[in-house]
């Protein structure tokens, strides 16, 4: 689809001057993904401030068949957000949809536009002396609606699911243009299909969210985090079966950190440092919460793990006795992408695994990997406590970088197919976006590719919203 210079011409006359541009200062920064692996180009940057003009946006792109490329914060990890390089492709940035229409005035859900930062709702949210629960190492600058459309995960999923659990209703824009006015209060509601639960995770290729009806919680008033030392995979898995049986609804998080990964963190992060005296190959992050303010949780933490640690499952644990020591020993988790980044060139993998199947699967692929490239670095982590692996790998030390990224396919060709033979996903929360497109006939059988195919038909007949994402375009 080639956009006709006349059409461009046409809408930018009907959308205001603050709408649109054509500087390719201003819009390099959104034509590149943060791990610099996708660059495109485009026609023209679009960035409405409403979903009136979104819907206009839409119904023009239709009409001419013009191809839209949807972008949230830019945060994405699958290329879903950046154009291609044919230049065709109208890039739509909705970071102008920024309003939080009711900031949980109810004390039950909080209305956002697509545009408004996660980390924005979450305030608004604590003003109201309210929870939102999704919580995400990029909640300063993913918006609500790129984590509604790739259906977003994140540490606090163990408690609270993931971001199609969160969700009351959506207001979006279909291909077409008409206007999905959906931003429900309700609980419970069969009246027919669910097109908010299909449009949450359809990654851009139904229908342009431009806001979002959000689920609150009861604030946690007290909460308690430690950084636990073990032995084995096969230690952690059972130290969270114990900590599970045993927490009830108080754990909330269970984050898996490898030593390697703390090496990364402590050695390009100023502000970060080893907890411990000496080091250990696994480590475990467990927050556990509570909304009762007269609920101490260091009592219950302190008797778990020093069961855990008599019976083995544990070498050392580091218990936070402050908010600071909290916040310090997140860190460590939020920033191991950040510091992989900094130490060269790495290929990331985002799997789910049954959960019972990890300590073998990490085994068995990580001897695979060492075999196929000799002195390559594994740096796994992420949520353990719902199955959710980071399965990341560093170049060989003095490797040179760009030979390691030309083993992209090669590497990861062998990560999924062990993965999909384990009873695994190849995208827990990434989702599938431009990378992983054409891995779908893989894992998926006949009849769901085929109704996933017959959906996008039906809603977008003329394939203007963001094609080559999740399905690959019939050749």
């Amino acid at each position: 689809m080639a956009v006709q210079h006349d059409h461009l011409a046409a809408l930018k006359a009907a959308l205001d001057p603050g709408d649109w541009s054509d500087d390719a200062d201003l819009i390099a920064p959104h034509l590149v993904d943060w791990r610099n692996r996708y660059h495109g180009r485009t026609a023209l940057f679009l960035q409405p401030d409403s979903t009136e003009k979104v819907a206009h946006i839409l119904r023009w792109a239709n009409r001419h068949e013009v191809a839209l490329i949807v972008q949230g914060g830019n945060s994405g990890l699958v290329g879903g957000g950046i154009p291609d390089q044919s230049g065709s492709q109208v890039l739509l940035s909705l970071k102008r949809l920024n309003s939080i229409r009711d900031a949980g005035s109810d004390g039950h859900v909080i209305i956002a536009e697509a545009g408004v930062t996660l980390a924005a709702v979450q305030q608004a949210a604590a003003e109201q002396d309210r929870l939102f629960p999704l919580s995400l190492a990029s909640e300063g600058s993913a918006t609500i609606g790129g984590l509604v459309s790739t259906n977003a995960g994140g540490v606090h999923v163990l408690r609270y699911g993931t971001m199609r659990s969160l969700i009351l209703g959506v207001e979006a824009v279909l291909p077409t243009g008409e206007i999905v006015h959906g931003l429900g209060r309700l609980h419970k509601d069969n009246t027919g299909y669910d097109l908010k639960s299909l449009l949450c995770g359809a990654e851009g290729t139904l229908g342009v969210i431009t806001a979002a009806s959000l689920r609150l919680y009861p604030a946690i008033k007290s909460r308690m985090v430690a950084m636990c030392a073990l032995p084995t995979m096969a230690a952690a898995m059972a130290l969270l079966a114990r900590l599970d049986a045993e927490s009830g609804e108080r754990l909330m998080a269970f984050e898996l950190i490898p030593r390697f990964g703390l090496d990364l963190v402590c050695r390009h992060l100023p502000d970060c440092r080893d907890p411990f005296t000496k080091p250990h190959d696994w480590y475990i992050l467990a927050e556990w919460a509570s909304s009762a303010r007269d609920e101490p949780l260091g009592p219950l933490a302190e008797r778990l793990l020093a069961g855990a640690l008599e019976g083995g499952l544990i070498h050392d644990a580091v218990l936070a006795a402050s908010e600071g020591q909290a916040t310090d020993l997140w860190r460590l988790r939020h920033h191991l992408s950040e510091a992989q980044k900094a130490e060269g060139a790495s290929i990331k993998h985002d799997i789910s695994l049954p959960q019972a199947h990890i300590p073998e699967f990490i085994e068995a692929c990580s001897h695979q990997l060492a075999a196929l490239v000799p002195g390559i670095r594994p740096c796994i982590f992420g949520h353990l406590g719902d199955g959710n692996l980071h399965f990341n790998l560093s170049q060989p030390k003095g490797a040179d970088p760009q030979n390691f990224l030309d083993r992209w396919d090669e590497i990861s060709t062998l990560v999924h197919q062990m993965t999909i033979k384990a009873g695994g996903s190849i995208s827990a929360e990434h989702g599938i976006g431009q990378m992983k497109a054409g891995l779908l006939a893989a894992v998926k059988d006949r009849a769901s590719l085929q109704a996933m195919a017959a959906i996008k038909a039906a809603l977008d007949p003329k394939g203007i919203l963001n094609p080559g994402r999740i399905l690959k375009p019939a050749s």
